[in-house]
């Protein structure tokens, strides 16, 4: 895999990643707006032709690693990263199963912002 960039673009809700110059995938996400906090991730895209070269694996990877940074959980409803979560437990800050209300407050605030994924 050539040299990736990944960069926080928190004000566009985006992991995005970067092969020089060229933009090759993102994680799309927010900041849950309820309490207890947590970043969503909503949907991974890797740009075709950059397919399976880990791209993906990596973006999710820093994604989870910047929540654990925050000390927040994630909630995962992008299945990509839920899938990722599941095959890393020891590196995905997941927001535990009896946190039920925070998934739910997650996927409130994406229904109430659907246009913008």
């Amino acid at each position: 895999m050539a040299e990736i960039d990944i960069r926080d673009n928190r004000a566009q809700g985006r992991f995005e990643a970067y092969e020089g110059d060229e933009l090759v995938g993102v994680v799309a996400y927010f900041v849950l707006a309820a309490a207890p906090a947590a970043l969503v991730a909503v949907h991974t895209v890797v740009e075709r032709g950059h397919e399976g070269k880990g791209i993906g694996g990596a973006l999710v990877k820093e994604f989870y690693e910047t929540a654990a940074r925050e000390g927040v959980p994630v909630v995962p409803l992008c299945p990509y990263a839920a899938r990722w979560a599941q095959r890393h437990p020891d590196e995905a800050a997941v927001a535990p199963a009896a946190a039920e209300e925070t998934v739910r407050a997650a996927e409130a605030q994406l229904k109430a912002d659907s246009a913008r994924w």
